[in-house]
C-alpha cells in the first residue's frame, strides 16, 4: 500500500554512516532508495574520503559520493575524524557523531556491522555510531548541552560484504525487488566509476541481493542487522519470514 501525505509526514529522516565514500551504496543503496520513495529523508555522513584507496583520489570519490546520494534521494556531508585507514576508536569522535544525531534526529540508523573480519575501519566506525547513539540521550552531556538530547528509534548495521554480516543477529530482510529501485541503486552504485572500473562491484552486490531474494521468494533483498529488539504494536505490522524452501 502506497503511504498518504499523511503517513509520509510521520516518517522520520533515516541517518546512515559509511566509513568511505562508496560503503553505504554498495552495502544498502537499495534500501535507501526504497525508503526515499517512500516520502523518508535521507542523510549520508562519510567519515573520511578514501585517501588510502588504490583507485581514484580524494576529489574524485567525494565527487562520485555526492553524485551517488543525488541518485538515492538523499543528501551527503563529509567528516573529517581520523582520515581513511587511520580511524581510531575514541570519546571525542563519539560525541561528534553524537551531535549529528542530535542535529538530524534520525528515526533509523545504519552503520557498519561491527564484526572484525572486514576493513578496520568498517568495524571501528560500526562501534562508534552504536555508542554514540547512547550519548546523543543524555542531557547532561556538557559537550552537547547546546543541542536537545535525541532517540533513535532503531540502530541497523549493514554488511559491505559477506564476511562482514553477524553471525549471532537474524537479518530484517528488505524487499528491495521493485524494478525503479534496483535501477536507482545500481546507478548508485556505478557512479563510483573509479571503484567500479577495477572491479565488478555492482554485478557482487545485486548478485547477493538475488540469493538473499530467492531464500524469501523475491526478487532482491538486502540484509540489515538490528542491533537491539524490534519493538512493534501489532503483529500485523510484521511482514512473513523468509523461509521459502
Amino acid at each position: 500500500m502506497k503511504p498518504t501525505p499523511k503517513s509520509q509526514a510521520k516518517l522520520a529522516p533515516l541517518l546512515a554512516f559509511g566509513a568511505h565514500p562508496d560503503d553505504i551504496e554498495f552495502a544498502c543503496g537499495g534500501v535507501i532508495a526504497s525508503e526515499t520513495r517512500l516520502g523518508r529523508a535521507a542523510h549520508f555522513v562519510i567519515c573520511s574520503r578514501g585517501e588510502t584507496g588504490t583507485h581514484g583520489t580524494p576529489r574524485q570519490r567525494v565527487a562520485e559520493a555526492k553524485k551517488a546520494a543525488k541518485l538515492l534521494g538523499a543528501t551527503v556531508e563529509i567528516i573529517e575524524l581520523d582520515g581513511d585507514a587511520h580511524l581510531e576508536i575514541c570519546t571525542a569522535h563519539v560525541i561528534k557523531l553524537a551531535g549529528i544525531l542530535r542535529r538530524v534526529r534520525p528515526g533509523i540508523v545504519l552503520a557498519p556491522s561491527v564484526v572484525e573480519n572486514q576493513h578496520p575501519d568498517h568495524a571501528k566506525l560500526g562501534k562508534m555510531v552504536r555508542d554514540s547513539a547512547r550519548l546523543a540521550r543524555y542531557g547532561g552531556l556538557k559537550e552537547l548541552r547546546r543541542s536537545p538530547p535525541h532517540t533513535i528509534d532503531q540502530l541497523y548495521f549493514y554488511a559491505v560484504t559477506p564476511e562482514s554480516e553477524p553471525r549471532g543477529i537474524s537479518p530484517v530482510l528488505i524487499d528491495v525487488s521493485a524494478p525503479d529501485i534496483v535501477a536507482a541503486w545500481t546507478s548508485a552504485m556505478s557512479a563510483h566509476q573509479s571503484q567500479t572500473a577495477t572491479r565488478n562491484y555492482v554485478d557482487l552486490q545485486l548478485t547477493r541481493a538475488r540469493l538473499l531474494g530467492a531464500r524469501a521468494g523475491i526478487g532482491h533483498a538486502i540484509a540489515l542487522f538490528p542491533n537491539d529488539p524490534l519493538v512493534v504494536t501489532s503483529l500485523a505490522l510484521l511482514g512473513r519470514s523468509a523461509r521459502r524452501f
